[in-house]
């Protein structure tokens, strides 16, 4: 059991607690869902505060699978048994698992114990197809996801005690939003060799041991690729003639469940592309960016140049995502719009661009925003400031560093 005086220091994300605080005491299985190391298990804990808050005497079982005290916790049926004679009478339960994914056919334990009643349970897990299958056949209505992402631009501001500068905004593109790095500085030499573990705990654990890929070779190789074509349409077809290039002979099925495992661990997100005439969804053709930043730029190598323009587009893409949006690549009559971002029936365009430094790249960014003929906001973001007219028939010039703390809705 764990009490206030246990629970670890930690820099509080509001954000998040507050998506999950109308569940708090609910009926229902809070999962949080990201990639490791992102912050999941600290989320945990701002949650037992908030609970501890509320109820003093509730009685708070915690079980996380990296600690060595639960190694016995193999299964099911050892889950259940642990967690049912640890229920307290007279006293509100709550349990807390952290990576589940960890212990086998852990969805008939939670089916019980959800079904028994008393206790109101929340867990994590480093897979995106936690919530798919068995569990989610079998609590139909009875869970809700929450997706926890490396820190916002926002946060990392915050967790780094620093200003809303272009050398922040330069940090932040260059070493990423992994909430330790706020522990251990942004030192060039223990940053990346930070980042460089994680993504090599990552691939091995949570791409090539669960979805048991052999060719790791290929899936470095792979991830390389992806990571030196942020921000370009390609398919597996394409990534089939490169590597023939570098002479790996690898099928299309092979290359798209290599894919598939690199997005299930979160390293990776997929932007399919979406006719604005309908928002019909192209077969072909695609966008991948990573989810951190940081991470993808060990894997292009720490003494690579530095690329501001996909990192931008990257960093875009991510800001979107953080606040609830579907993210699309736009195409309108052969022209593409970088983001169309969907949510609650509202709609917005993104173009983001490196500098703004021509009347030839004013033409392609914002006219290809021009051709959109409807009313929602449109926006080109770049490094530069903003043009003297910031306004040109609805479409608002921003600074990276500026879109990246806007409350977009």
């Amino acid at each position: 059991m764990i009490n206030k005086e246990t629970i670890p220091a930690y820099i509080p994300r509001p954000d998040y607690l507050k998506r999950i605080t109308p569940f708090i005491g609910k009926g229902l299985i809070k999962v949080l869902t990201g990639q490791r190391r992102v912050g999941k298990s600290f989320m945990l804990y701002q949650i037992m505060d908030a609970i501890i808050k509320q109820d003093p005497e509730a009685e708070i079982l915690y079980i996380n699978k990296e600690f060595y005290q639960f190694r016995e916790i193999r299964n099911g049926d050892d889950l259940y048994r642990y967690v049912a004679s640890a229920k307290k009478t007279n006293r509100s339960n709550v349990l807390f698992i952290d990576e589940i994914q960890e212990i086998t056919d852990f969805e008939t334990a939670m089916r019980s114990l959800l079904a028994e009643g008393g206790w109101d349970i929340y867990c994590t897990g480093s897979n995106a197809e936690l919530l798919s299958g068995e569990l989610a056949t079998r609590l139909a209505g009875r869970h809700v996801e929450i997706q926890i992402h490396p820190l916002s631009y926002r946060e990392f501001l915050r967790f780094h005690n620093l200003v809303n500068s272009q050398e922040s905004l330069g940090l932040y593109l260059r070493f990423g939003g992994l909430p330790y790095l706020s522990a251990i500085g942004l030192s060039p030499e223990v940053a990346f060799e930070y980042l460089e573990n994680v993504r090599s705990s990552i691939i091995l654990r949570d791409v090539v041991a669960r979805e048991k890929i052999r060719n790791v070779d290929f899936l470095e190789l792979l991830l390389e690729y992806v990571a030196d074509n942020i921000g370009n349409l390609f398919s597996a077809n394409n990534i089939s003639k490169y590597l023939k290039s570098q002479r790996f002979s690898i099928p299309v099925p092979t290359i798209l469940s290599y894919l598939a495992a690199l997005q299930k661990a979160f390293i990776i997100r997929r932007v399919r592309r979406a006719d604005l005439r309908g928002m019909k969804l192209f077969e072909i053709g695609e966008k991948y960016y990573f989810e951190d930043l940081g991470l993808r730029n060990v894997t292009r190598g720490r003494t690579s140049p530095f690329e501001p323009g996909k990192l931008i587009e990257n960093a875009v893409f991510l800001h979107l995502l953080r606040q609830g949006f579907q993210v699309y690549v736009g195409w309108l009559d052969g022209f593409e719009i970088d983001f169309v971002a969907e949510k609650e029936g509202r709609r917005l365009y993104v173009q983001a661009s490196y500098l703004i430094i021509d009347e030839a790249t004013v033409v392609r960014e914002f006219g290809n925003l021009e051709r959109i003929n409807d009313n929602y906001p449109k926006y080109v973001v770049s490094l530069d400031e903003p043009l003297g007219t910031i306004d040109v028939r609805g479409i608002k010039h921003m600074n990276l560093r500026d879109f990246l703390v806007e409350d977009l809705g």
